[in-house]
């Protein structure tokens, strides 16, 4: 008993899966990748929290609204402008220090009346 078996190709098989857009628009992978990098990209520019800095959020029970953290983000260029790496940024009563280079909030304190911070290179009151 002699059974011959018919394998397709890889390109074989690569032709029956791929997808080919039927019209002039773009295909849903290529708008899928360009929703990526919007997504990516809106959310690169976004100031971060280390999970030091958001366990001080959480257990000094500091809760920020959307305007301070927008006015964070802009103290925060306002630095990398300035040239400074690790500034001191006061928003209101809350003091953040803040990684310029990684965009990255690293604690968080809103006891500032006794307060001694080191290691900063500059400071934005905003």
């Amino acid at each position: 008993m002699n059974v011959q078996q018919q394998y397709a190709s890889i390109e074989q098989i690569r032709n029956q899966i791929t997808v080919k857009p039927t019209n002039h628009t773009e295909s849903k992978d290529a708008q899928a990748v360009k929703t990526f990098e919007s997504v990516f990209q809106d959310t690169a520019d976004r100031i971060k929290f280390s999970r030091h800095a958001s366990q001080r959020l959480q257990t000094r029970q500091i809760d920020m609204s959307e305007e301070q953290k927008v006015r964070l983000q802009s103290a925060a260029d306002q630095a990398r402008e300035k040239g400074m790496r690790e500034p001191l940024v006061m928003v209101d009563n809350l003091a953040f220090i803040v990684n310029v280079r990684n965009n990255t909030v690293i604690t968080a304190v809103n006891d500032t009346e006794r307060a001694v911070f080191t290691n900063i290179d500059g400071a934005i009151i905003n």
